[in-house]
């Protein structure tokens, strides 16, 4: 079941020249709930392993699914981390 807060992820392209390395992508909001009280610092908004190199987010495996931004209060960052793998 869909949450209410729940759309389209965005679509995430990643780089690379090999289909055979990995990335894990993750979405955090370091400013949660809000930029001058950070108590849910780096709250998690999205997290996706195992996204082959040359393709996007859209296949790799979604571990916690897309959660919008929805800031209520000032100015909030949203930071975007890519990893490489070491494996699959």
């Amino acid at each position: 079941s869909s949450r209410p807060w729940s759309c389209t992820s965005p679509g995430i392209e990643v780089g690379g020249n090999d289909m055979r390395t990995f990335y894990t992508l993750v979405m955090v909001d370091p400013d949660a709930p809000s930029p001058s009280e950070p108590n849910f610092r780096e709250y998690l908004h999205w997290l996706v392993t195992d996204i082959p190199g040359t393709t996007g987010a859209a296949l790799g495996q979604e571990v916690v699914c897309y959660e919008s931004p929805r800031p209520t209060m000032g100015i909030h960052r949203f930071v975007f981390v890519l990893f490489q793998q070491l494996g699959r």
